[in-house]
């Protein structure tokens, strides 16, 4: 019997053994994660630590974090049972950044320049509350129980919606937020911000700025057989480059985001495996090469901080949004960008109404098509940094659909044929949430 439990003892710590060694990896990712999430969600929202580690941090491994706020510093940090201890910062107008040993906290840095023009016009066109508006062709309690019912009841983790915004002809119809949320909580839309990076093109195209049919200018690239890849293929996510996507492990898109000083370098170093526009392959680290691709865009760093800013997000009023920057500066297109629920839905009026934001056009008409047009390879789920139901992933709702989508459940769903928008920002994603009976439900609510 002692033989037995001195080799169970053996066999038992040879697996602790094991099992550690291969997690060991992974620690620098849970830590980098928290310390991001903590920091992010406290200085940017002003959430309570408990709030986040409930909530955002609600994820495994990642829940077994040790975090701590310092308020004066404007840091936060996060340690797996004090190993692999990582640090985020706070910095004003570029949000958090999560940081290695070798950077310089106290170097001086470049913030953009923000210009929130003031007016007494209701929501969308302005930040006054919106005008209230009865339309005889919508079932309002219908509506409203569908908006309901994407929350938990009593103390449940399932649905797990923070927020549900319906607008539609402009007006918001419906809106509720969980306990803890409201219209001016700002919310990480995850990889949504993608889809703002693209628009970033369109701007730049509308003002003869851009050519997205050319090579992409990348100096390194001339080289070899990537020189064919333009921006036009980087957007469609089919530049042919190496990548892996997979959230579960150690990868690429782990790596990029919670390891590496210069995100947009990540996927730039990539070698080409397939031809340009013949395979699909969606990359996080595509849209990071595109921020820094902008950033060569101008003389300075200040031009490119500004730009994103003066020549959109605050064109439309999304005064509350923040992009988070790397510790090279470049701004993490790929998935830090934090606004209010309302403001989200700005974006999704701004390509509802095809680039036309109150009589300015600031990205040409066709831009809204474009990015709505299925890319080769993907079964018509995706056009140019935005999802499509062009192959009826959505079966309860219109075809022409489209959206944009982040990690657990961020969405903006564009419904041109309705004049609708709506909003989702949650912490839950498809296997959990079913967002085609949340779409049928609101969609339902309205009369033919």
């Amino acid at each position: 019997m002692k033989k037995f439990i001195k080799y169970f003892a053996l066999a038992l710590l040879a697996a602790v053994i094991i099992i550690f060694a291969v997690n060991y990896p992974k620690l620098d990712l849970i830590s980098g994660f928290s310390a991001k999430s903590i920091a992010s969600g406290h200085f940017l929202d002003g959430r309570q630590q408990q709030l986040i580690e409930s909530g955002d941090n609600d994820i495994d491994m990642v829940r077994l974090a040790k975090n701590e706020i310092d308020e004066q510093g404007n840091f936060a940090t996060a340690s797996f049972y004090g190993l692999k201890k990582r640090k985020a910062i706070y910095r004003e107008g570029l949000g958090v950044t999560l940081i290695n040993d070798d950077f310089d906290a106290t170097k001086p840095y470049d913030v953009p320049k923000r210009h929130f023009a003031k007016n007494t016009l209701p929501f969308p066109y302005g930040n006054n509350e919106p005008k209230d508006t009865v339309f005889n062709n919508i079932d309002y309690k219908k509506l409203n129980q569908a908006v309901a019912s994407a929350f938990d009841k009593n103390s449940e983790k399932i649905k797990r919606s923070r927020s549900v915004l319906v607008i539609y002809k402009d007006h918001i119809v419906a809106e509720k937020y969980v306990t803890g949320f409201n219209k001016d909580s700002k919310i990480l839309g995850w990889s949504m911000t993608k889809s703002i990076t693209a628009t970033m093109f369109g701007v730049l195209q509308k003002q003869g700025k851009m050519d997205i049919n050319k090579p992409a200018p990348i100096a390194d690239w001339q080289r070899d057989k990537r020189a064919k890849i333009t921006i036009n293929d980087l957007l469609h996510m089919n530049s042919g480059l190496e990548w892996e996507e997979n959230y579960e492990k150690i990868c690429d898109a782990t790596t990029m985001l919670f390891q590496a000083e210069d995100m947009g370098k990540v996927q730039l170093e990539k070698p080409a495996i397939f031809e340009p526009n013949a395979h699909w392959n969606y990359s996080s680290g595509t849209t990071n090469l595109l921020s820094r691709i902008l950033r060569n865009q101008f003389k300075t760093h200040q031009e490119y901080l500004d730009f994103w800013y003066s020549a959109f997000i605050d064109k439309i009023g999304m005064n509350s949004m923040i992009v988070e920057s790397d510790m090279a500066g470049n701004f993490v297109g790929s998935s830090y960008g934090w606004a209010t629920t309302r403001d989200w839905a700005k974006f999704g009026l701004l390509y509802l109404h095809k680039g036309n934001w109150n009589g300015e056009q600031l990205f040409d008409e066709s831009w809204a098509k474009y990015v709505a047009t299925p890319t080769h390879g993907s079964n018509n789920r995706y056009g140019a940094h935005f999802w499509l139901n062009a192959g009826g992933k959505y079966p309860d709702a219109p075809k022409d659909l489209y959206s944009c989508n982040g990690f657990q459940g961020q969405m903006i769903f564009i419904i041109p044929s309705k004049d609708l928008v709506i909003v989702r920002m949650g912490l839950t994603d498809d296997n959990a949430f079913d967002f085609n009976d949340f779409l049928k439900g609101i969609l339902g609510s309205f009369k033919k």
